[in-house]
């Protein structure tokens, strides 16, 4: 079988979390593009949202919802997934990409940003995978990939939530890999290095403020230079590797952190 023609997620439903935009909302796209029923989450003006929904169903041709569910709070993830398993018949995929960021060296460090952070960077994805597994499991089929981070892997200064919260990421990765190994279903995490993403371009400022650089200064000196390729991931290329990880091909794949990252953690 060509691995062409394992692309099609016809009949497969999806939810993908923070994808309103960037990385979150190219996985949605492609997946809806394959063929996959799709939930989208994330939060933004209701008439924008209602336009990025609609947009997505109408050139693909699938179902498309919308999820206000509020990734700090866990009612409102079990309810966003039975609300998906109700209208599509079973959630096959979940992509946990729900995240925020904020830098300060760790003496400075807001704790009340580091108690959002660890809630939607790693108890939002510990709270989806709890929902989903159930029904995976009675399917006999499955998949779960989370968007980490070379942060899952290595370390920066001033990110001490955000590191910790994607090295948890990739420990809670391997762990449902291994629970789920026989069911199935496949879990795991793509590690992207420095993608040009909302959430990247509004963290250029914190960074430059702490470390006392002008803006492109960081993009040149703090976020290409971790980068041997010098260039920046693209969201499509992120999206084809998450369609990847849902083929037959991949079924051998689980437990795994997958890096897309041009180089950075080789170093």
């Amino acid at each position: 079988m060509s691995l062409q023609s394992q692309l099609s997620l016809k009949g497969k439903s999806a939810i993908v979390t923070g994808s309103t935009s960037g990385i979150g909302h190219a996985i949605a796209d492609t997946f809806a593009a394959a063929g996959a029923n799709v939930t989208i989450n994330g939060f933004g003006d209701a008439a924008e949202i209602e336009a990025v929904r609609a947009e997505m169903a109408n050139k693909n041709g699938v179902e498309v919802r919308y999820s206000a569910a509020d990734m700090t709070k866990a009612d409102d993830i079990a309810a966003m997934v039975a609300d998906a398993e109700k209208e599509f018949g079973s959630v096959d995929i979940l992509v946990n990409n729900a995240g925020i960021q904020y830098v300060a060296p760790i003496e400075e460090f807001p704790i009340e940003k580091w108690n959002a952070i660890l809630a939607i960077n790693l108890s939002a994805a510990f709270l989806g995978m709890r929902a989903v597994v159930p029904g995976m499991k009675k399917r006999g089929w499955g998949r779960i990939i989370s968007t980490a981070s070379a942060h899952a892997l290595v370390a920066s200064p001033d990110k001490a939530a955000y590191v910790a919260a994607k090295h948890g990421l990739a420990g809670l990765t391997k762990v449902v890999a291994l629970e789920t190994a026989e069911h199935g279903i496949t879990v795991n995490a793509i590690c992207p290095g420095y993608v040009w993403t909302p959430l990247v371009e509004k963290q250029i400022p914190d960074t430059a403020k702490a470390r006392g650089m002008t803006e492109e200064q960081v993009k040149k000196d703090v976020l290409l230079a971790a980068q041997p390729t010098k260039e920046f991931v693209t969201v499509e290329q992120v999206a084809n590797l998450a369609l990847f990880l849902t083929t037959p091909t991949a079924a051998s794949i689980t437990g795994s952190l997958q890096s897309i990252d041009g180089g950075w953690t080789a170093e």
